[in-house]
């Protein structure tokens, strides 16, 4: 009769100058071919970033571009040129979307209204500037108009309180669209455009108009 055992044996590998014991599944599944099976990928530190950095939010810029359009004046010393030079994208489709939902009034196809307004109305604008000879590109004409929706955003509560006193409501609604348009055309409208300023100036104020209307329910 045969009788008797069989151990199986230890195989240890070499990492790192420690040795670590592999089971016998493990060496059976090496000894198949099927290795690969038990491979582990190291993390990439690049899959750890933070959602905003992922997505290509800076908040901090947002937010000075935001003074920027608020605060158009030269005197006050921003630099309103990163406004136009450096356009991003979430920060004015977060402009459009707010002022989408204040003008909302139980009226939900206006939203989608304002976003196609904004999209194909700074193509209008991008378009009229390339022929008059401006050298401006579509994501700086889309930055700009998005963020100069604000000072329509600023005097829509000031309008809730003053609705009543229709001059006074008129007056702000104008000095709401010169200020949008003043803050727009001022970053568009370069020294390029020489004596063709008015041919751009006239349809971004007419835009902001259209915006206001929108809000309004005009």
């Amino acid at each position: 009769d045969l009788s008797g055992s069989i151990t199986t044996p230890d195989v240890k590998l070499n990492l790192g100058g420690e040795f670590i014991k592999e089971s016998t599944a493990t060496t059976f599944l090496r000894q198949r071919g099927y290795g690969w099976l038990l491979e582990v990928e190291d993390d990439d530190p690049e899959d750890n970033k933070p959602l905003l950095e992922e997505l290509d939010i800076d908040l901090k810029d947002i937010y000075y571009k935001i003074r920027c359009v608020l605060m158009p004046m030269p005197s006050l010393g921003f630099n309103r040129q990163v406004v136009r030079d450096n356009p991003d994208f979430w920060g004015p489709l977060a402009v459009v979307l707010f002022f989408s939902m204040i003008s909302l009034y139980g009226q939900f196809k206006v939203v989608s209204w304002i976003i196609t307004i904004w999209i194909f109305g700074s193509l209008t604008i991008f378009l009229l500037a390339r022929v008059l000879g401006g050298e401006v590109a579509y994501g700086q004409v889309l930055g700009v108009i998005g963020y100069s929706l604000l000072p329509l955003i600023v005097i829509a509560p000031v309008l809730l309180v003053v609705g009543s006193y229709e001059v006074v409501s008129t007056l702000i609604k104008l000095f709401g669209v010169f200020w949008a348009a003043y803050s727009a055309a001022s970053l568009l409208v370069g020294e390029e455009f020489k004596t063709k300023k008015p041919l751009l100036i006239y349809p971004i104020f007419l835009l902001y108009i259209y915006f206001l209307s929108l809000y309004t329910g005009v």
